[in-house]
């Protein structure tokens, strides 16, 4: 693309101030994401298909205003867990799919399934946010919505550096499928929105907004330009939004402002954590939401008005600076919610020498001596840090290191980084935590999901290559030995590296992968 050609499309983008509802392309086969050279001389496929072994135990509860577990966005339930009670792809013959969101870019970051199983899923291009409605086989488009542009958008056309994109979770990044199969998310303007999506006369899909709440009387919106943070306050964009088991939506902001819409009256409500900042999406359960900045952890509740009240502040080693797979100095982590009736919450931490995985008990009488379950330091002495979600399953935790990815640059030329995924169990009486296994894949800034189902941890590796090839793969792990079963090439490239991106299971057993040029799909030939 010519440097005239690439100003006339950024000058274009540069003119979308508001959403809209873009009519779809005539659904077809999908346009393959083309792979980088050097596809043929890596392995293909290696290991073994799997037999489905599921884990037995309950499933997180299902949440009253979100989707069905597994099908509601980025962390699978309210609880956070990343797990599905479906199986994935075993391994047998696995075939490969893709689809190409837009020339530059297109990640699929939010991936969520109505009732029929159709793929809702917010996309980032370097021209902005495309909410889609795609064809779960073919990932063809049926339908778009062009959600306004967010200031580090504009500041990367503006000044042609698209780096400043990469750090940013505001916008829509963050998103879940409600109990009516509608998307909920903040967009860049400050306003939280529902959008619905249905099938015209004329067959055509189209996404309408049904609800649209303006935070600007509470959340400064004077977002022009993008800045890291605003040393002004006059802009603090939204970072995450989640309902509570009561339906209000609760929304975090980057500058630590925690707040609470009622839909049913408009009604909003917010409190602000001074001098903190609040980076990742938080977890909710029937008596409270768990939300970490990066300085502490919090338990809210809401007063009868939706006021957030905090119940419990719990502090932790927040280091001295930002890793090199950080995309703040603070936990990376959204908490998860977890244990038997919900009793625990974990995160990691930032401490400088080895991160820890933070286990705490949440239930409001605790004492503050008591909090704190254990502290477990995993992975190499300096080269330790996480900015994705644990996986949750019973009193199991799994984490995985991104130590050394930034952006789809970091890992180009065979790069890779140092790697490592690592199961932690509670122990039945609570008195601390075991590593139960570690294993060496390089997993670089994938968020994984568990299927119960069949006992398998997918992850996305990337591993170093003498050759330069940059070959990305879907693997699979169990859960129950670390013991790596089998991996399928899904692309070489910077267009199949995922940047932060999800796995999500599909209920029809596809593994869908969020990567840098839009999504790809995984699933068993037979």
């Amino acid at each position: 693309m010519s440097r005239r050609t690439l100003s006339r499309a950024l000058a274009f983008a540069l003119a979308l101030t508001a959403g809209t509802a873009v009519a779809a392309p005539s659904p077809a086969l999908a346009d393959p994401i083309p792979k980088a050279p050097g596809h043929r001389l890596v392995d293909a496929y290696s290991g073994a298909p799997a037999a489905a072994q599921p884990l037995p135990g309950p499933q997180p509860p299902r949440h009253p205003y979100l989707a069905p577990n597994g099908r509601s966005g980025m962390h699978a339930d309210g609880w956070g867990s990343a797990t599905s009670s479906w199986s994935g792809p075993l391994g047998d013959h696995p075939e490969v799919s893709s689809e190409q969101m837009a020339p530059l870019g297109g990640e699929c970051a939010t991936v969520a399934f109505d009732r029929a199983g159709r793929i809702v899923t917010v996309c980032g291009t370097f021209t902005g946010f495309l909410v889609k409605l795609l064809d779960p086989r073919t990932l063809a488009t049926l339908a778009e919505y062009e959600l306004p542009q967010r200031p580090s958008t504009v500041e990367a056309i503006t000044r042609l550096d698209f780096s400043r994109i990469f750090k940013d979770t505001s916008g829509g990044a963050y998103a879940y499928l409600d109990d009516e199969d509608r998307l909920v998310l903040a967009d860049s303007r400050q306003h939280i929105v529902r959008l619905a999506h249905r099938q015209r006369p004329d067959g055509a899909w189209e996404f309408t907004v049904t609800d649209d709440w303006d935070l600007g009387a509470q959340v400064p919106h004077d977002c022009a330009t993008w800045a890291d943070p605003y040393p002004d306050g006059s802009c603090d964009p939204v970072t995450s939004v989640m309902p509570d088991w009561q339906g209000r939506i609760w929304w975090v902001t980057r500058q630590g402002r925690v707040g609470t819409v009622d839909p049913a009256t408009g009604t909003i409500r917010s409190v602000r954590l001074a001098g903190e900042e609040i980076q990742n999406s938080f977890s909710v359960a029937a008596d409270g939401v768990s939300i970490v900045s990066d300085h502490a952890l919090y338990e809210f509740t809401a007063t009868a008005d939706g006021t957030p009240a905090v119940v419990w502040r719990q502090t932790y080693d927040r280091g001295t600076g930002t890793k090199p797979g950080s995309v703040n100095q603070g936990s990376g982590t959204t908490p998860d919610v977890f244990g038997d009736g919900g009793r625990y919450v974990a995160i990691t931490d930032n401490a400088d020498d080895r991160m820890h995985v933070l286990v705490y008990r949440r239930g409001a009488d605790v004492p503050a001596d008591r909090r704190l379950v254990c502290e477990v330091p995993v992975f190499a002495s300096g080269a330790s840090t996480t900015d994705n979600s644990l996986i949750s399953w019973g009193d199991s935790l799994v984490v995985e290191n991104n130590y050394g990815y930034e952006n789809v640059s970091s890992l180009t030329f065979g790069r890779s980084v140092a790697g490592g995924v690592a199961r932690i169990d509670v122990r039945p009486d609570g008195s601390g935590c075991d590593t139960v296994w570690e294993s060496a894949e390089r997993s670089p800034s994938v968020v994984p999901k568990l299927s119960t189902g069949n006992g398998l941890i997918y992850l996305y590796t990337k591993d170093p290559d003498a050759l330069g090839v940059d070959a990305w793969y879907l693997t699979a792990v169990d859960f129950r030995t670390g013991r790596t079963r089998w991996k399928q090439l899904v692309g070489t490239g910077v267009g199949y590296d995922n940047n932060w991106a999800p796995i999500t299971l599909g209920p029809d057993g596809t593994a869908y992968v969020g990567v840098f040029n839009g999504l790809a799909a995984v699933r068993d030939g037979g």
